[in-house]
C-alpha cells in the first residue's frame, strides 16, 4: 500500500472515498467534517440528530456522496471523547475505519489526521499513529490460503490544506510506517506452523534480516553452544531433532563504549511441555512460544530501518523442547553459563533455562542495559490476563522508561513485584537453583530465576504471555499474533538514546 501526504483541501479527493470524524456528544460538526457535511446538504448533521452516529470510538457511518463531490464515499469515524483522546484512539479509529473502506471496495482512500486539529496532539505523532493503525489493522495472514481476500486498499493519502504541518506529516507517516511494518513482521513469524519456523528457519530469517541492512549476524549451533558452556539451553534442546541455534543480530548505531542495549527473546519454535508435556487441548498454539524472539528480531530490524544512534544486540536462544528418549527429565541438574547449577524441576519450565543462558551472552556481548522478552509463564495470564505484559526489572529507572515506552506504542505494561521473599521458593536442595517456584507468585519466581544471570546489568523482563496472541479481533489487533511489543522496544531505544545525549 502507498501512503503520502498531500497538501490538498478534502472536498477536492478524487479517489475511492475520504475519511472524516466526529467526536462524542458533538452535535455539529465542525473543521473538515463540518465542511464535508455541508457539501453533502446536512446529511451527517442529519444522521447525528436520528442518532445514526454517535461519535463512539471506531463507531463508523458510510454516505455516498451521489455526485455532489468527487469522491463517491465518505466515511465518518469516531474518535470517542474528546477529553479522554489519545494517540492510541488514533491507531483504533484508523484502524475501523480502513477495514471498513477495505470491505466497501474502496481502493483509494483520502483522510484527515486524526488528533492534529481540534484533537490539540502533536501532528507527527498523530501521523504516526494514524498509519500504525491503518497498517496494523488491516494485517491478515493468508499465506496458507488457496482464495485469499481480493478486496485491498492500494493507496492512503493524509490531506492536509496547511503547508507547515506537511514535514510533521511526513516524519510522522515514515516512522510509523516501519515500527508498524515490523511488528506484522514479528506477526508473520509467529503466526507461522512450527514445522514452517524450525530454529534453522528462523536463524535464515533473521540472516535475511541482516544482509540488507547491514547487521552483524552469527548463528551458532550445537557445538558451538556447548564451548561456551550453555548447559541450560542444551539441556532443553536435547529432546528435539530439530539442532538449537543461537541467534545473535548487532546493530551499531552508536559511539563506541556509550549506551549498549540488550534485548533477549524467547525461541521456543514449538513447546509440547518435554517430558512434563502439556495436555493436547490448545496445544497448537504453542507454535506462537517463540514471540519474544521474533519480536526482538523484528525490533532490531526497526531500529536499523530508523538510523537511531544506538547499539543495540539481540540474542534468541530457538529451539523445541519436545519429548523423546534424550529428553531431559525432572531431576536433572544443569549448569547455566554463568556456573550455576539448576534442578529441574518441570520441563515445561524450559523458557527461563534458554533465557538464562542467553542472558549470560548477552553480558559477555557487553550489553549495559537488557530486556528480555517471553512468553513465559500462565502465572502472568492468570495475573493480568490478555490486556497488560507483565514487566519485572532490577533498575526502577530502567521499568519507567520501559512502561512510558509501551505507552507511547499503546502496549500496556505493569509494574510486578521483586522482593527477596520470593527467592526462598526457587531454592534447590542439591543445586544453586530450582526452575519452578510452587503455584504461588509463579510469574515472579521465574522472573526472580532469571535475575541470577543478568549479574550487574541495568534489566528488565516481559512476560507476554498474555499479550502475545489475540483471541479475537479488536480495533488494530487481530485474531492471533499481535506484535508485541516490537513498538515498545523501538521506542524504548528512542528514549535511551534521547536520554544519553541530554546526558
Amino acid at each position: 500500500m502507498e501512503i503520502r501526504v498531500e497538501l490538498k483541501d478534502i472536498l477536492s479527493y478524487e479517489g475511492g472515498a475520504v475519511v472524516v470524524n466526529l467526536f462524542e456528544e458533538v452535535e455539529k460538526p465542525g473543521g473538515a467534517t463540518g465542511a464535508m457535511d455541508k457539501a453533502l446538504d446536512g446529511a451527517i448533521q442529519k444522521a447525528i440528530a436520528r442518532g445514526e452516529l454517535k461519535g463512539k470510538l471506531g463507531e463508523r457511518l458510510l454516505v455516498h456522496t451521489f455526485g455532489k463531490l468527487p469522491t463517491p464515499m465518505v466515511l465518518v469515524v469516531g474518535l470517542g471523547k474528546q477529553e479522554q483522546f489519545t494517540l492510541d484512539y488514533v491507531r483504533s479509529a484508523s484502524a475501523e475505519a480502513l477495514k471498513h473502506l477495505r470491505k466497501a471496495g474502496a481502493k483509494q482512500v483520502g483522510t484527515i489526521v486524526h488528533g492534529a486539529g481540534i484533537g490539540g496532539l502533536d501532528p507527527e505523532q498523530c501521523a504516526q499513529a494514524l498509519v500504525e493503525g491503518t497498517i496494523l489493522g488491516l494485517y491478515t495472514f493468508d499465506k496458507y490460503k488457496k482464495e485469499k481476500e481480493e478486496k485491498e486498499i492500494q493507496e492512503l493519502v493524509l490531506l492536509e490544506r496547511d503547508p507547515g504541518k506537511l514535514g510533521a506529516f511526513t516524519e510522522g507517516v515514515a516512522r510509523g510506517r516501519i515500527l508498524a511494518e515490523a511488528a506484522n513482521f514479528a506477526r508473520d513469524l509467529v503466526n507461522e506452523p512450527a514445522n514452517r519456523m524450525t530454529p534453522a528457519d528462523m536463524a535464515e530469517v533473521a540472516r535475511k534480516v541482516a544482509e540488507p541492512l547491514g547487521l552483524a549476524y552469527q548463528a551458532l549451533g550445537p557445538d558451538e553452544i556447548k564451548a561456551l558452556g550453555m548447559g541450560a539451553f542444551l539441556g532443553v534442546a536435547q529432546g528435539s531433532q530439530q539442532p538449537p541455534r543461537l541467534i545473535v543480530l548487532g546493530y551499531r548505531g552508536g559511539e563506541e563504549n556509550r549506551l549498549h542495549l540488550g534485548f533477549v527473546g524467547k525461541g521456543i519454535t514449538f513447546d509440547s511441555g518435554g517430558i512434563s508435556i502439556k495436555p493436547a487441548e490448545g496445544m497448537e498454539a504453542m507454535k506462537g512460544d517463540m514471540a519474544g524472539g521474533a519480536a526482538v528480531i523484528a525490533a532490531v530490524k526497526a531500529i536499523a530501518e530508523l538510523r537511531l544512534p544506538i547499539s543495540v544486540t539481540a540474542i534468541v536462544p530457538a529451539t523445541e523442547n519436545l519429548p523423546s528418549g534424550t529428553a531431559q527429565r525432572p531431576g536433572d541438574i544443569v549448569q547455566a553459563m554463568n556456573g550455576k547449577t539448576i534442578e529441574v524441576i518441570n520441563t515445561d519450565a524450559e523458557g527461563r533455562l534458554i533465557l538464562a543462558d542467553a542472558l549470560c551472552y548477552a553480558r559477555k556481548q557487553g550489553a549495559s542495559k537488557i530486556v528480555d522478552v517471553a512468553t513465559l509463564t500462565g502465572a502472568c495470564v492468570v495475573a493480568l490476563g490478555s490486556i497488560r505484559t507483565g514487566a519485572f526489572g532490577n533498575d526502577q529507572h530502567l521499568l519507567d522508561q520501559v512502561i512510558k515506552a509501551g505507552e507511547e506504542a499503546g502496549e500496556k505494561i505493569w509494574p510486578m513485584p521483586m522482593d527477596e521473599e520470593y527467592d526462598e521458593q526457587i531454592k534447590s536442595d542439591v543445586a544453586d537453583l530450582k526452575n519452578v517456584g510452587g503455584r504461588k507468585g509463579g510469574a515472579i519466581t521465574a522472573a526472580k530465576f532469571l535475575a541470577h544471570f543478568v549479574e550487574d546489568a541495568s534489566w528488565v523482563h516481559l512476560d507476554i504471555a498474555g499479550t502475545s496472541q489475540a483471541d479475537a479481533e479488536k480495533s488494530y489487533q487481530p485474531k492471533g499474533a499481535t506484535g508485541v511489543p516490537v513498538r515498545t522496544l523501538v521506542n524504548l531505544a528512542t528514549l535511551l538514546w534521547r536520554e544519553a545525549r541530554a546526558s
